[in-house]
């Protein structure tokens, strides 16, 4: 993928909304907030790039928002794409994968039958969402055995009773 003049190697390109509609953790915060939910998909994305060494980028649906425009941030250096008014994710995702210039990989993750089936026609390799929820997890586990030959972690948060840890929670998303 070109970017600023650099051809990047691998790019991993992820359906926000579809993942989050089929992780069962993240579908239950997504009750509570959706803006939660997407926050706590895009921290995983972040520490997962830090561990792949690749590019990624999460794209959310902003479709049936009336009046949105495309927006991009870069965020912990995970790109964060929200669609336009009537483009959906899919479109963004189609776009980009038919557009890239990469020495690696495009893997695009997706639980979508016809998406799967269109990004494997432009060269994009397909992962399951399922799939990337079990990659995600392997690599936390893998970062936290590093992090332990490292270094012990003492933070205040591992002290905390989860109910204690819950209300602090609220109170920071209000």
């Amino acid at each position: 993928m070109k970017r600023g003049g650099l051809v990047l190697d691998d790019v991993l390109i992820v359906d926000g909304y579809n993942f989050l509609y089929s992780c069962p953790e993240l579908v239950q915060l997504k009750e509570e907030s959706l803006a939660h939910a997407r926050d706590r998909l895009i921290a995983e994305l972040i520490n997962y790039q830090a561990f792949w060494g690749g590019q990624v980028i999460v794209v959310f649906d902003a479709s049936r928002v009336v009046g949105a425009t495309e927006s991009r941030e870069k965020i912990g250096g995970v790109e964060v794409i929200f669609s336009r008014e009537g483009e959906t994710a899919d479109n963004v995702i189609e776009k980009m994968v038919a557009n890239f210039e990469t020495r690696g990989q495009v893997y695009v993750a997706t639980s979508d039958y016809l998406e799967q089936r269109l990004i494997l026609g432009k060269g994009a390799l397909r992962i399951p969402v399922t799939e990337l929820r079990d990659i995600l997890v392997r690599a936390r586990r893998e970062m936290s055995k590093r992090s332990r030959g490292v270094y012990q972690v003492n933070s205040l948060d591992s002290r905390l009773h989860n109910e204690t840890r819950g209300i602090l929670e609220k109170w920071r998303r209000q």
